[in-house]
């Protein structure tokens, strides 16, 4: 497969889907069900539905930022689970992503959007 010679930043902004995604696999590869799982821990809300992931899945194999692995974590794994794991490319996308998400919520605190805790953590008024 052909390393991408692009931006990062070209591909933004990630859909929420996309960008949750790309986090579920930033520190192990997972399959399909795994991926739902960690989505739905970090996000709470709507239950993930397979075929809306698997079309987001197969739309960042396309845009090179996760490939299908080959590996299987051990024997007993079921062969038909696909495996997908972050690329380099998609690390850098993520990357690209969590800073301007970052930077947005920055402006949301400076103009006061956001109320401050004790602790200096972000809390709606």
């Amino acid at each position: 497969m052909t390393v991408r010679a692009v931006d990062p930043r070209s591909l933004l902004p990630l859909t929420p889907l996309a960008f949750q995604v790309l986090l579920a696999l930033a520190e192990t590869e997972r399959h399909g069900y795994a991926i739902i799982q960690e989505i739905e821990a970090q996000a709470g809300g709507a239950p993930l539905r397979t075929g809306t992931l698997y079309t987001v899945l197969q739309r960042l194999v396309d845009e090179q930022l996760i490939d299908e692995s080959d590996a299987r974590p051990g024997r007993g794994d079921d062969q038909r689970r696909r495996y997908y794991a972050l690329t380099p490319f998609g690390r850098s996308v993520l990357a690209a992503e969590a800073r301007r998400l970052e930077s947005l919520v920055g402006t949301a605190r400076r103009r006061r959007v956001l109320g401050r805790t004790a602790k200096g953590v972000g809390a709606g008024r």
